[in-house]
């Protein structure tokens, strides 16, 4: 029987959509950069008996990129949830809480010790021993130590727990600082404000697939999502080079889908497939519906991009 034949039949067993899944594993090998004739491989490592087991951190915060990853329909939370990841702690979506959580945490980390992917999400107060972000009592710092020690890789999951985030903006007074740099370890970094989902899952497909973690590029972003910049692959590229610009919110530009540089867009300094994968079930993404991108994948987002809609000279 063909690979992808039996992988299909497995999803049919678990009631989930035959068609949603061809199109889930059809992203994923696409933003991977891979040819089509991986497609089989790469669902069948979605659908391995072993799936990657997560544990998943919340430090300081928004929780802005749960929210992306909950709110997911491409592919749909169940499916991330219960078919192509084994979530063994999450605390916005797990049913125990307080002490119970506690208990779930560490049973969690021994009973996958060695094994499991550690999603961290938000950035960790440094300031006098950490005593700014406390969980339970601990410092956030404190925790991550533990949890980093049996984890088998660690994924920064958003802008700010990869780079610090709004927290690491100046004047900084907790020392907020991403969680690689909090720990002196390398991180896998999706950076996004939020990352997209298809990325996460994507990183963890090439996991599974190669063994090891994606090609990453200087700032711990995998290569894959982040080679290029927003303004490399932008649809309105050709109004930049033909010098068409929107100039306000609401004109003839804008109406027409100009450039939206002169509006304050950073996609030239920012390195993002937000125009290949899109948000909300691959509809959109702030530049298609109008809006300046502004550089939330980028070291120092707040700072170096601010202000948010004055056009760099």
């Amino acid at each position: 029987m063909d690979k992808l034949d039996h992988v299909l039949e497995h999803i049919d067993s678990k009631g989930i959509n035959r068609r949603d899944f061809i199109k889930l594993t059809t992203l994923v090998t696409s933003v991977l950069g891979l040819a089509p004739a991986m497609i089989p491989k790469v669902a069948q490592a979605m659908t391995a008996k072993e799936r990657p087991t997560v544990i998943w951190l919340h430090f300081a915060e928004c929780t802005g990129c749960s929210e992306a990853f909950i709110r997911s329909s491409y592919p749909w939370i169940d499916e991330l949830v219960l078919e192509v990841l084994n979530v063994a702690y999450h605390e916005t979506i797990m049913a125990p809480a307080g002490h119970a959580a506690e208990k779930s945490l560490h049973e969690a980390m021994e009973r996958y010790k060695g094994k499991y992917i550690l999603v961290c999400e938000g950035g960790i107060p440094t300031a006098d021993g950490g005593v700014w972000g406390k969980v339970a009592g601990r410092p956030m710092i404190e925790i991550a130590k533990e949890a980093a020690k049996g984890a088998v890789a660690v994924m920064a999951m958003g802008t700010c727990a990869c780079y610090g985030g709004v927290q690491a903006a100046k004047p900084n007074p907790t020392k907020a600082m991403g969680v690689g740099e909090a720990l002196g370890i390398q991180t896998i970094n999706l950076a996004g404000c939020p990352p997209n989902p298809v990325n996460a899952v994507s990183a963890v497909v090439q996991f599974l697939l190669l063994g090891r973690t994606p090609a990453l590029d200087d700032y711990g972003r995998p290569k894959f999502a982040y080679g290029a910049t927003i303004h490399d692959k932008c649809p309105r590229r050709a109004h930049f080079e033909e010098a068409e610009f929107v100039k306000r919110f609401g004109d003839e530009g804008a109406i027409n889908g100009w450039c939206l540089f002169e509006m304050g867009c950073k996609g030239p300094d920012t390195h993002n497939n937000c125009s290949l994968v899109k948000f909300n079930d691959g509809t959109n993404w702030p530049v298609g519906a109008g809006h300046p991108c502004l550089g939330c994948s980028e070291p120092q987002f707040w700072d170096n991009m601010a202000p948010f809609y004055t056009s760099k000279p």
